[in-house]
């Protein structure tokens, strides 16, 4: 067992602990008070409040028309379920690329109405100003480099980012430039795992890997997706750990079955 299971609160601080110590970070995310608390209780080091809410929540195709209101409740309804983990929040599409001042705006009011503990945001030197600023007012803040679902029309495909070297050297100089901006964390998204390792060795800050092999500081993955409630998405990172769109249907179907065949409820089930 981690020594990290018994610390009573995780913190940016105990993050960076973690990756001095060789003890891998786990993370995944959250939208609701229910999930947020029961991962909360299982153990989980991080939660980040995602704006894959925008797919898995309400059924966009992609995660730019979330909005900031949309996250704030989200995100509150999060907080209210942890007593432990991290609570990372995503600054929605629009909120933080095209003024910082905009920027600082919206990160204070996702801090004060909603509890969280740090946010994220995407995107290396084209945002530097905005993190820079978002940190300069007392905000923790978690990058994001690689693929960047926010960008998704200008990539034109999800496929693995930063295989060609001009690409590749961008990331490593972003994420230096992140970290001397003061995030104390990076999530790297579906790149080379040996790029990914060469990013985590040369950062003092932790990096958090999906799709971006074993050697990042920590991983993460969305809770729809490693729980098979989402069936359709199956990447070759992803690693589903149960199938609840089979064990959920059977049960509604069950249940469906027992009021109409009058087997529910039993005169045990009644007053």
């Amino acid at each position: 067992m981690s020594t990290y299971s018994a610390v009573k609160k995780i913190t940016t601080n105990t993050l960076l602990k973690m990756k001095t110590d060789g003890s891998k970070i786990a993370m995944i995310t959250a939208y609701d008070f229910s999930f947020a608390r029961l991962f909360d209780q299982a153990g989980i080091d991080v939660i980040l409040v995602g704006d894959s809410a925008s797919n898995v929540m309400a059924g966009h195709e992609t995660t730019l028309p979330l909005t900031l209101d949309q996250m704030i409740y989200h995100a509150q309804s999060v907080v209210r379920g942890v007593q432990r983990s991290l609570v990372v929040i995503d600054m929605p599409f629009g909120t933080y690329q095209s003024n910082s001042d905009i920027a600082v705006a919206s990160a204070i009011r996702i801090m004060k109405e909603t509890g969280g503990h740090s946010l994220k945001l995407e995107g290396g030197r084209e945002v530097l100003d905005s993190i820079k600023k978002v940190v300069d007012a007392g905000i923790p803040v978690m990058g994001h480099l690689g693929l960047t679902p926010q960008s998704i029309y200008k990539f034109g495909t999800y496929t693995v980012r930063a295989k060609e070297e001009a690409e590749a050297q961008k990331l490593r100089e972003d994420a230096l430039l992140l970290q001397e901006a003061g995030c104390f964390a990076i999530v790297l998204e579906k790149i080379p795992a040996s790029l990914a390792k060469e990013v985590s060795e040369s950062l003092h800050i932790p990096t958090i890997g999906i799709g971006a092999g074993v050697h990042c500081d920590g991983q993460v993955l969305v809770m729809h997706d490693m729980l098979g409630i989402n069936t359709e998405f199956k990447p070759r990172f992803l690693r589903q750990y149960l199938n609840l769109h089979e064990q959920i249907t059977g049960a509604v179907q069950q249940y469906v079955s027992d009021v109409k065949a009058k087997d529910f409820p039993n005169e045990a089930e009644s007053y």
